[in-house]
């Protein structure tokens, strides 16, 4: 089935095959993944969370200031970090499209990490360290401290060596697990849209 056919429709995730692969086979796709576009990229899949577990791939979303991707539930979940309301540090999370496929084992991956936008960008630590600011379509995001690692659920769904692998420190390094921003310009971003360095 091609990713067209999923947009602006409801994912399962239990219905979603990956291929959990071996760390070996994790490391060969590095160098695809470092060939990543530094600037000029695009927006390869935007994905709202409607509810826990539940994604919508969509072919348009609008990025608001205080709500954060309108339609997602980031701006009603509490924070595990302060235990308080939605962190401003992790508005929206992005994570590069080659890694996601790597660690899936598919390009059909339907979101299944749990990011909101996929990008064919390099989001690595010496490309956009935290502070520099990214546009997406007419929206600007700048980029938090605020780290992005695999957890149990990426674990459960990608397997323990993808887990150590994003978590390593050339996964680190490469922001394979993706990256935290906060919204600072607020703008609607559509697939296919670049994602431009400012």
């Amino acid at each position: 089935m091609t990713k067209d056919r999923w947009r602006d429709c409801p994912v399962s995730l239990h219905h979603r095959e990956v291929t959990q692969l071996a760390t070996n086979d994790l490391q060969a796709g590095l160098d695809h993944v470092r060939n990543s576009p530094k600037d000029n990229g695009h927006v390869e899949l935007i994905v709202r969370r409607p509810a826990e577990n539940e994604r919508e791939l969509i072919e348009e979303a609008r990025l608001d200031c205080i709500d954060g991707l309108v339609g997602d539930t980031w701006n009603v979940r509490i924070s595990k970090r302060t235990g308080a309301g939605p962190d401003p540090e992790r508005q929206l999370t992005l994570m590069n499209h080659r890694a996601a496929a790597l660690v899936a084992g598919t390009e059909d991956h339907g979101g299944l990490p749990g990011d909101q936008m996929y990008v064919d960008f390099d989001l690595s630590y010496d490309n956009i360290p935290p502070g520099t600011r990214v546009q997406l379509g007419t929206a600007v995001v700048e980029v938090t401290a605020a780290p992005h690692t695999g957890c149990v659920k990426f674990s459960a769904r990608f397997g323990k060596d993808a887990l150590r692998f994003v978590n390593s420190e050339v996964g680190r390094e490469l922001n394979l697990r993706g990256i935290n921003t906060k919204i600072v310009t607020a703008g609607t971003v559509r697939v296919g849209d670049a994602v431009r360095k400012l």
